[in-house]
């Protein structure tokens, strides 16, 4: 029903001034459609929210304050807010229309992109997030389908100050836009629901991560799983996904996507700056061949117009094709005004003889000047030169055999790092494969030293200020820093890195230092009564030791637990001493001296200390007394033991 019911406002005018004109997308949480601003006789984007949003009284009071805050951005990369409004039930926003696509139509149309590509639109979308953020107002919803490209290449961000309106709703029907909003959400807005320009920089993050991999990188059944993943894991490196994604990309999305909001982008301007650097670095994007409005402006727009040959500026170079009107074939006759038809008529019999004498004239000096120059050539021109032959990514004994054959020397020129040539093989030839060069001539190489890398150093440890001094000096960069328990290594040293230590990776590849939080914090499990094996084997599980001694217990079966110190959920130290008592079982009982004691009066006092009689008596007893008894009196027994008294 809503969806017929927002299709049917086509045609319709509303507030009195917008009369719609076609529908242009649905989401979770509007629908969109080209509008006639008829105040001001232009068209606009008229996003008209959901009945159940325009039904909140407070989500209408959010939206009018966060489209005011909106409204006040100004910004070429931002999607301007033109105004706001309420009519018939209807809550609405009129905003710039941009014609063309979505960021999310680019990367189903052509992802995944190239790392150029992708930071070409992730430029101008921190720009826009820098710009808001410096006037106070945070997105909370980056993804792709925010980010719009107009047919002219402009990119632009869109709904800002829109999800904060939504996500404060009390109505239980925002659900939708979690749904679609998970795979972007910061690990703190899953948490808590907080936000700041920090959440924005993760969404932006995993933005480039999906640019350049063509996929987000935590996925699952529902919502709940996917942001889950957020919380709990990292997000990986986009290189460990696609193979062609290079450092700085992975830098990139490394530090926008922290889990720790302290550990990313401290500010837009620290983001932007690693993406311009990024994209200094990157050649040239590569074009996407449908679409020559985006080439020309967005994608393939090289710095300097003059010397792409086109646009102001331009100017044909020596040798080129492109004439001017000064090279058009006439002759400057000056001002046609000076001659008639009848000031040719005197010439046009001598023009055909004149003409021929002159092609013969012509025809000569090609042909003596066409010898000359093939004499020269042949002789001590170009033409003395052979093609280099090409010996690039052949070992150095290789390129020396193959060119001795042509009868060329080779001299090692210098040596070169690199990351597709093995080390001691020809990295670069001058001349050039193909290029002329003289006989007997020499081929200059430069000799790759395979690729640039640098084992992380080892800083167990050291102090954070050592260790990246010496990060640095082994020629890596400063990383970020999290902290985390380890039982070895005191608190506020460095436990491990990452990459890991001795692990050989690029050079200025970012190093992470992982701070000792000291051992971790140990809840202990109630284990008394518990079989000693067992409860050892619980404590030590739980990272704690474990010191038994055992004594005698009335009231504990023997090899059980007593007691232990500290006592059950007490939070100790990882790696602490818990002391644990071990029942011997009932103390002993001293054998009672019974000799000559009456019969009755003995088996009482057996009974007493808890051991047992057995009585021995003779053919004949007359005296009823005991004359023998065994244990002897004195010896130490277990209680329950049977003493035989012998009667007389």
């Amino acid at each position: 029903m809503e969806s017929g019911a927002r299709a049917g406002l086509v045609g319709k005018v509303i507030g009195s001034r917008y009369e719609v004109r076609a529908l242009l997308a649905r989401g979770g949480m509007a629908t969109v459609y080209e509008a006639v601003d008829l105040r001001l006789d232009r068209l606009v984007a008229l996003k008209v929210m959901h009945p159940h949003l325009a039904a909140d009284p407070g989500f209408v009071a959010r939206f009018e304050r966060e489209a005011k805050s909106a409204a006040r951005l100004s910004h070429p990369h931002v999607v301007a807010v033109y105004d706001q409004g309420e009519a018939d039930g209807l809550v609405y926003l009129a905003m710039e229309l941009i014609p063309g696509r979505t960021l999310r139509d680019v990367i189903r149309d052509y992802g995944p992109l190239t790392t150029e590509q992708a930071l070409v639109f992730l430029e101008p979308v921190v720009e826009a997030l820098a710009a808001a953020h410096a006037a106070g107002l945070v997105h909370r919803d980056i993804k792709p389908e925010n980010v719009l490209i107009s047919h002219d290449g402009r990119v632009k961000v869109a709904d800002f100050g829109l999800a904060r309106a939504v996500a404060t709703s009390e109505t239980n029907a925002t659900a939708g836009v979690l749904i679609g909003t998970v795979a972007y959400l910061a690990p703190e807005q899953v948490e808590s629901g907080e936000a700041d320009e920090r959440t924005d920089f993760y969404a932006a993050g995993i933005c480039l991560f999906e640019m350049v991999t063509g996929q987000v990188p935590h996925g699952g059944d529902s919502p709940l799983s996917v942001a889950y993943q957020h919380v709990n894991s990292d997000v990986p490196a986009p290189s460990s996904v696609s193979s062609g994604v290079p450092p700085e990309a992975d830098a990139i999305v490394r530090t926008a996507t922290r889990r720790d909001p302290g550990q990313r982008y401290r500010n837009s301007q620290d983001f932007l700056a690693d993406v311009r650097r990024a994209r200094a670095s990157l050649p040239a994007p590569t074009p996407f061949m449908d679409a020559p409005a985006m080439n020309d402006t967005l994608v393939v727009g090289l710095n300097n117009p003059v010397e792409a040959g086109g646009g102001r500026g331009y100017e044909p170079r020596s040798g080129s094709d492109v004439m001017t009107e000064a090279d058009d074939g006439y002759r400057d006759y000056g001002d046609s005004d000076d001659f008639d038809d009848d000031d040719f008529g005197e010439y046009e019999d001598q023009r055909p003889r004149r003409g021929l004498r002159l092609f013969v004239a012509l025809a000569v000096i090609v042909t003596i000047a066409g010898a000359g120059v093939a004499g020269w050539w042949l002789a001590v021109g170009p033409g003395t030169y052979s093609p280099t032959p090409d010996v690039v990514g052949q070992t150095f004994d290789e390129a020396t055999a193959t060119l001795a054959a042509e009868g060329l020397a080779i001299e090692a020129t210098a040596e070169q790092y690199s990351e597709t040539i093995p080390a001691g093989s020809v990295l670069t030839t001058d001349p050039g494969p193909g290029e002329g060069i003289a006989a007997s001539g020499t081929v200059g190489v430069v000799v790759s030293l395979g690729a640039e890398r640098y084992a992380v150093p080892d800083v167990r440890g050291s102090t954070p200020k050592e260790a990246t001094e010496a990060i640095v000096s082994a020629g890596l960069a400063s990383g970020g820093r999290v902290e985390a328990f380890d039982d070895q290594v005191p608190t506020g040293q460095v436990a491990s890195t990452d990459p890991p230590m001795g692990e050989p990776v690029p050079v200025d590849t970012p190093v992470d230092l992982i701070i000792s939080k000291g051992p971790e914090p140990v809840e202990l499990a109630d284990i008394t009564g518990k079989k000693q094996a067992v409860a050892i084997k619980r404590l030590e599980q739980a990272g704690v030791q474990v010191s038994a001694v055992k004594e005698f217990s009335e009231s504990v079966a023997q090899g059980r637990v007593v007691s232990m110190s500290p006592k059950a959920a007490t939070v100790v130290d990882s790696g602490s001493t818990v002391k644990i008592v071990v029942s011997k079982g009932p103390p002993p009982v001293e054998v009672p001296d019974l000799i000559d004691r009456r019969q009755d009066n003995a088996v009482a006092e057996l009974e007493r200390l808890g051991l047992v009689a057995e009585i021995d008596d003779g053919a004949v007893t007359r005296l009823n007394r005991v004359f023998d008894q065994s244990p002897s009196p004195g010896e130490l027994v277990p209680r329950g033991t049977t003493v035989i008294l012998r009667i007389i």
